[in-house]
């Protein structure tokens, strides 16, 4: 056991227990080192359970316990006391840099002592930001966040098209290897150009990680130089240029063009909306919607239409540096520095642009089911916070239940939307991006009433967590899933949940 700071050291001492047990006078004898380091109440609950002790001195043993170790505690106080005010008396402790120290220390710790903050960079960019797209100069920023986010797709469409050259050239080189083997070539000669391969592969893309980080910071360094220009000329009312700075002009944005050289195309969404109040006393009123869509509709950038600014988009950067931002729950495996299935779709969605680089250089280890971790996003089209909830194929079983870790996940996600300023969460309802065969109308109802539950049950906690803030729950489904059981899921929902229903008032004549 480690020794306390300063010249506090162990002791051990030996605390004793008396009691009878029927015509047995028995003694209990525990040897303690102080200071203890242990909470008295799970020292006296091992205690029990190690010497199978009876369960009629549980309260006494306990009491008495406390008891020895409060006293024993401050008899060592003030013995280390005493010592320090013989030190103070004979001069081997100076009372001038005692009572300095002391001062120092009240006040560090102190709050109306305390020197106000600073304010960081980020914090006058939150400001000048808020600022300026709350402006008419909003449209100008969006549109050039969208001639950026242009760029880098191009970029990645370009990366994938020569990787898919790459590979198509050497299972080429590979099939012809393959048909001498045996006969003018060797198994290492095999291996020796799947390894020569691989190289070429980590070489090429290397090389586009790099290009890809190089732009990305090079545009970020321009909008900020750009965002805090055009503020501070803002500001200054004799500057004639402030309007051609503003102006928006619709030849000069570029269309958001996918690697097929399609158009993103608005795809048609089912949507049922609901209002709730829940609390048993105290009741707070939340909305709920049943949306069928693409996950990664939230995140990607719409078409561009040439009449004005994208009002999701427009939307999303009003509430950037606010207290209500909106979020998304991604189901992702447990490899995080992979970039495969929705989590490579979500990295191009967004440009490949996300501060969550910085985590995974730091830890390549992986997560467990139930576990996830967080991406803060300014330039996605609907939301500003993505979780990333890591789940097994566990999910897509039919026999999970409130105690699974994917609905645990979801609960902690919840609490983090309380404590973060977070209001709006979209949550895959069925745990599950795509359907697949065994995902049944059976499985399906049975999956949402678990989900529906669960979700019901973590936002009444949410009025303990956050003292009852209204919120917007959105429950999705897979844009594949029928209209038929679409309904049927928007049918379940109001039985669950407590909708509000809507009083009509007539008067009598």
């Amino acid at each position: 056991m480690k020794a306390n700071k300063g010249k506090t050291c162990t002791r051990e001492r030996e605390f004793l227990y008396k009691f009878n047990a029927g015509n047995q006078r028995l003694v209990l004898t525990v040897p303690l080192k102080f200071p203890v380091q242990e909470n008295a109440n799970h020292l006296h609950g091992r205690l029990m359970l190690l010497h199978n002790l009876p369960c009629f001195i549980e309260n006494d043993l306990k009491q008495s316990l406390s008891q020895f170790i409060e006293g024993e505690s401050i008899k060592d106080y003030d013995k280390e006391a005493e010592a320090a005010l013989e030190a103070v008396k004979s001069g081997e402790v100076d009372m001038h840099q005692l009572a300095n120290a002391w001062a120092k220390a009240y006040t560090e710790t102190t709050l109306e002592h305390a020197r106000p903050e600073e304010p960081s960079w980020d914090e006058d960019f939150a400001d000048v930001y808020h600022d300026l797209i709350h402006s008419p100069a909003s449209e100008t920023l969006l549109n050039l966040e969208h001639n950026y986010f242009v760029s880098i797709s191009e970029l990645i469409s370009e990366r994938d098209v020569e990787l898919k050259k790459l590979r198509e050239r050497q299972g080429a080189e590979m099939d012809k290897v393959m048909q001498e083997l045996g006969k003018s070539l060797t198994d290492q000669d095999v291996n020796a150009l799947a390894a020569q391969h691989f190289e070429s592969q980590q070489v090429l893309e290397n090389k586009w990680t790099s290009e890809l980080k190089q732009s990305t910071a090079i545009q970020k360094q321009e909008y900020q130089e750009w965002v805090i220009k055009l503020h501070q000329d803002l500001k200054n009312p004799n500057n004639s240029s402030i309007s051609e700075e503003i102006k928006v002009q619709p030849s000069q944005l570029r269309e958001s063009v996918e690697g097929n050289g399609r158009i993103y195309e608005e795809q048609r969404q089912l949507e049922e909306s609901f209002t709730i109040h829940l609390g048993a006393q105290l009741k707070t009123m939340h909305n709920l919607r049943l949306l069928r869509a693409d996950i990664l509709d939230f995140c990607k950038h719409k078409r561009n239409h040439r009449s004005g600014v994208k009002l999701h988009r427009l939307q999303t950067a009003l509430s950037l540096y606010s207290t209500s931002l909106c979020g998304l729950v991604l189901l992702v495996d447990n490899r995080i520095s992979s970039y495969s299935g929705i989590k490579r779709d979500s990295v191009n969605r967004n440009g490949g642009n996300e501060d969550k680089s910085k985590n995974i250089e730091r830890n390549q280890s992986n997560i467990l089911p139930g576990e996830f971790y967080i991406t803060r996003h300014s330039n996605l089209s609907e939301i500003h916070v993505a979780f990333h909830l890591c789940v097994d194929d566990n999910v897509r079983s039919g026999n999970i239940t409130a105690r699974d870790p994917a609905i645990m996940g979801l609960r902690n996600i919840l609490k983090v939307c309380c404590t973060h300023d977070i209001t709006t969460i979209s949550i895959p309802l069925l745990l599950v991006h795509d359907m697949s065969e065994e995902m049944t109308i059976p499985w399906c109802l049975k999956r949402a009433e678990l989900v529906f539950k669960c979700v019901k049950g973590f936002m009444m906690e949410m009025a303990s967590w956050d003292g009852g803030i209204s919120r917007t729950v959105q429950f999705l489904v897979p844009q594949t899933i029928s209209e038929e059981m679409f309904y049927q899921l928007s049918n379940m929902l109001p039985q669950i949940f407590r909708v509000s229903s809507t009083l009509t008032l007539t008067s009598k004549h």
